[in-house]
């Protein structure tokens, strides 16, 4: 395609940082730049008509992990690591609320809630048993205890009747979230090219040179932020993961209110605006979900109705509206990669199912690799 003289002027000519991807991550590290070099031009390529892969897809979960997922994390990492990995998240969380505003972002700390089948007994017993050691651990991050026993007073069928719960766990409205940060990013006098995508890239030392499936161009520094899509750009061990979704139509006298967790957070669900939002089923099929393609699976979807029918909202009435496909980026470590690649270029990829978490520290963090 032949663009322009005021085309290649304005968007594709004398780039300071180019970064790809627009999610979470790529926009913050396009806003830190914006405040370490006011005067740099700034673009960042985007693949999707919207910010691709889990940012705009995920279930708008704004929590640190539920205690059997730590618990389980203890058995993959040090108790320093675990520490360190929650640090991240609660310190991300915060940074997020901070640079955008409850209010835009629809924050609501209505706490988090850890429920047990009926067959999960022992892993209800082993979580009780571990609840002090936990709390212990993360007191320093709260100034308080985190993890509580409860009763399960949401009518839900086939589980237990003591949870787990979190005060200190809240939601958020991803799209809010994600329109907020673009918002920003324009305001910044940030470029955003969508429909776009990077095939490949050469730094040859004094800059790097950007291909994509449109057009080429340069730029002193390349920041990459594709997460789970990041291995076809650089060569790093990130295992694309697909998350499913639905959601279902407005429920009259929904109590299921919060956040909750089920089967290690295999899966997970939350109210919003009058619904069911529930996603999760990785675990019945790791090989098949660990891929980039977008896409639902009947096996997969056919759980989740079913815990809305046997679980969830047993002897209610419900429609599914939408169902849908997010892809994240994970290793066998929960930890991140940021880390400078070449001379030029830069990478924050592999978040591990926590974006909202910690995606926004990472981009401020890729940022400040130069």
């Amino acid at each position: 395609m032949k663009f322009s003289y005021w085309e290649n002027k304005t968007w594709l000519s004398n780039i300071d940082f180019v970064i790809v991807g627009s999610g979470i991550v790529g926009l913050n590290c396009a806003l830190e730049l914006r405040l370490k070099h006011p005067k740099s031009k700034i673009v960042v390529l985007e693949k999707g008509l919207l910010p691709y892969g889990a940012s705009t897809r995920n279930a708008g979960f704004a929590c640190f992990g539920s205690l059997t997922e730590i618990l389980s994390d203890l058995d993959s990492h040090s108790t320093l690591e675990v520490y360190e990995l929650i640090k991240k998240r609660v310190s991300g969380l915060k940074r997020l609320r901070n640079l955008l505003g409850d209010k835009q972002i629809k924050y609501k700390q209505l706490g988090g809630n850890e429920i047990f089948l009926e067959n999960d007994t022992d892993k209800l017993h082993h979580s009780l048993a571990k609840i002090n050691e936990i709390n212990e651990l993360m007191e320093p991050l709260f100034n308080d205890k985190v993890f509580k026993l409860s009763r399960n007073t949401f009518n839900f069928k086939n589980t237990l009747d003591d949870i787990i719960f979190n005060k200190f766990e809240g939601q958020i409205d991803t799209g809010e979230m994600m329109d907020s940060l673009l918002n920003k990013a324009f305001k910044s006098n940030i470029k955003v090219i969508n429909n776009v995508s990077v095939e490949n890239y050469e730094d040859i030392g004094s800059s790097v040179q950007v291909c994509t499936d449109q057009f080429s161009l340069s730029c002193n520094k390349l920041f990459i932020a594709t997460n789970g899509f990041s291995e076809a750009i650089i060569k790093q061990k990130v295992v694309p993961a697909r998350a499913q979704a639905l959601i279902t139509k407005p429920i009259k006298n929904l109590s299921a209110i919060g956040t909750f967790h089920l089967e290690q957070g295999y899966y997970y669900f939350r109210n919003i605006d009058d619904r069911i939002l529930l996603g999760g089923g990785r675990n019945l099929d790791f090989q098949a979900e660990n891929t980039s393609e977008f896409g639902i699976t009947g096996s997969i979807q056919s759980k989740l109705e079913q815990l809305l029918t046997d679980v969830i909202l047993p002897e209610t009435n419900f429609e599914i509206d939408q169902r849908w496909s997010g892809i994240m980026g994970i290793g066998n470590k929960k930890t991140t990669i940021t880390k400078q690649l070449s001379n030029n270029v830069y990478c924050g990829v592999r978040l591990g199912g926590m974006g909202v978490a910690i995606g926004t520290d990472i981009g401020a963090e890729l940022a400040n690799l130069i």
